[in-house]
């Protein structure tokens, strides 16, 4: 069965997952929906697809599943109205910027038993993915800390920051969603430090560009998430998972894995320049999964409830940064 598909949102995620949908031999893409204009027909135009309105996706015989990729305060009303149409669902993170909001999202998912997947890229991507299978196969025994380093090349524009919903739900969301991939255990606690050392107008933006992160669980099990908005190396992507038995770590990824060795040392290729390139494999993988769950009728995972989970300890880690205090999730 091919999976037909509409893209909402031509942008920057949107190229990416047309990408994804484009080279997976189970999909098609048919439709592109933009705001800009230019924008939706360029995208449509170099995979052979249309340029429909978003009212004319929703009524399409044509097409099964939507990718939204829109702005973030359409995704809720979004995934509601295409649930109701009885299309399978793929949205970026995050649902909404409000728990209540995303928690009325999902009533509606519930009750249209709609497949809704939500795009954290990351589970997918093959290097951590073999870490978390290490830990499943026992390899480490028991996890006891988690260690995740996720800093940007660069710090985007202001009025993007102005809008994202903060560096906690906009960055350290998709830390937060692979700190429970990693853990086994839901954390109960956040402790959030944050600070502005890269720009100064991000906290005029009353936002932050340098965060420290730890969570806790109810067995004591730790996660610690440090995130930067500028990494001037290039695109910092590391985990380290201790146990009781060992450690097992995923290391940054690089275009090309060589090492050149001569009389001035050790040297290696610059790290991928950001998240399209670095992870190209995770977005193929993370399509090819959504349309297994929406061809088959199982449980799409990242789900809405995923998502939820994620956008409450991001709420957890603001709290804790602007008071100073331990947030509990379990109280």
């Amino acid at each position: 069965m091919t999976l037909r598909f509409a893209l909402l949102g031509a942008g920057r995620i949107g190229k990416v997952h047309a990408r994804a949908v484009g080279s997976n031999p189970q999909a098609r893409l048919v439709a592109v929906a933009d705001a800009f204009e230019k924008a939706a027909t360029e995208l449509a135009g170099a995979y052979g697809a249309e340029v429909r309105s978003i009212d004319a996706i929703e009524t399409s015989n044509d097409i099964d599943a939507v990718v939204i990729c829109t702005p973030t305060d359409t995704h809720a009303d979004l995934i509601e109205r295409f649930a109701k149409a009885g299309k399978a669902i793929f949205c970026e993170k995050p649902i909404d910027l409000n728990v209540k909001r995303v928690e009325k999202c999902l009533a509606v998912v519930e009750k249209t038993k709609a497949t809704l997947m939500v795009g954290f890229n990351r589970r997918f991507d093959p290097h951590f993915a073999a870490v978390r299978k290490a830990i499943d196969d026992g390899a480490i025994g028991t996890v006891e800390m988690v260690t995740i380093t996720s800093r940007d090349p660069g710090a985007p524009p202001i009025d993007y920051i102005k809008r994202s919903g903060g560096i906690f739900r906009d960055m350290t969301i998709h830390d937060f969603d692979m700190a429970r991939f990693l853990l086994g255990e839901e954390p109960v606690a956040v402790s959030a430090h944050a600070s502005v050392l890269v720009d100064k107008d991000i906290g005029a933006a009353s936002d932050f560009d340098s965060v420290s992160v730890i969570l806790e669980t109810a067995s004591g099990k730790q996660a610690v998430i440090s995130n930067s908005r500028r990494a001037t190396y290039g695109y910092d992507q590391r985990i380290e998972v201790h146990g009781s038995k060992g450690m097992v770590a995923a290391e940054n990824q690089r275009p090309v894995s060589i090492e050149l060795a001569n009389e001035k040392g050790y040297t290696r290729p610059p790290l991928h320049d950001f998240f399209m390139t670095r992870y190209l494999d995770a977005y193929a993988l993370e399509i090819a999964a959504f349309i297994t769950a929406a061809t088959s009728g199982k449980k799409a995972s990242p789900s809405g409830a995923d998502g939820l989970v994620a956008l409450k300890l991001a709420d957890a880690a603001l709290k804790s940064a602007t008071t100073g205090k331990t947030v509990r999730l379990d109280k």
